[in-house]
């Protein structure tokens, strides 16, 4: 791997968040026997992706810029809000898509074809993001080369 490669933030954002996705399709090939290619780009599950992605982007910049940078600050920032935002909106409306479906299925009976269940998988747990999170930060570490380095 080049130094250049090794040490870009947005290397290090987007094959955090492949590696993580490819896990969950193996994870599901192996307890379910089956391929599910639609698990590559799904949202939800464990670990998170997003946060894994974002996770790596701030520790590489860490890394590259340092801890006390403008530029961490910022992208530290929206790192927070992108995992606030899978472990709380994305999840609530996740339960809310799983409470609609239920009402649909339940209780009202719709006249002609069946509608299309609403996807209730869209965020995450804390748990997952977490553990998404922990990942970014040790794929970046892994990975790092400092210029001039070995």
């Amino acid at each position: 791997m080049a130094m250049e490669t090794a040490s870009n933030p947005l290397f290090h954002a987007l094959a955090s968040g492949f590696l993580v996705q490819l896990s969950k399709v193996l994870t599901f090939l192996l307890r379910e026997k089956k391929i599910n290619v639609r698990r590559f780009v799904e949202t939800g599950g464990m670990p998170s992706s997003h946060a894994a992605s974002v996770s790596a982007l701030s520790t590489c910049v860490a890394l590259r810029e340092g801890v006390d940078s403008v530029l961490f600050n910022v992208v530290l920032f929206f790192s927070l809000v992108v995992m606030y935002d899978a472990a709380g909106l994305r999840r609530a409306a996740g339960r809310q898509a799983s409470l609609l479906n239920r009402i649909l299925h339940e209780h009202i009976q719709l006249r002609g074809a069946p509608h299309e269940r609403l996807r209730e998988l869209l965020g995450h747990t804390p748990l997952e993001v977490l553990v998404g999170a922990i990942i970014g930060v040790l794929f970046s570490i892994a990975i790092y080369r400092t210029p001039g380095g070995p």
